[in-house]
């Protein structure tokens, strides 16, 4: 199978797509230490673990994509004192 690339909108929209993906997962991450249900805090351990596994396969898709953003080496300082 030929290896195409994704359109600028697709990457786009992959990118997005994997922000809300690790945003959710890092949320859920956060949640579980409020959590003292164990039954809920299983389906929470669950649910983090697929989503890692969903983010891997959605990088390995945005691969393809026509532009990355490179990630900087030097993150900017703060204003605030």
């Amino acid at each position: 199978m030929e290896k195409r690339e994704l359109a600028a909108h697709e990457s786009l929209d992959l990118h997005e797509i994997i922000n809300f993906k690790t945003l959710c997962v890092a949320k859920s991450k956060l949640m579980q230490g409020l959590v003292f249900d164990q039954d809920l805090k299983t389906l929470m351990e669950k649910d983090v673990q697929q989503a890692s596994q969903d983010l891997a396969d959605l990088q390995a898709v945005y691969e393809r994509a026509t532009f990355q953003a490179p990630v900087p080496q030097n993150r900017p300082t703060s204003i605030i004192n």
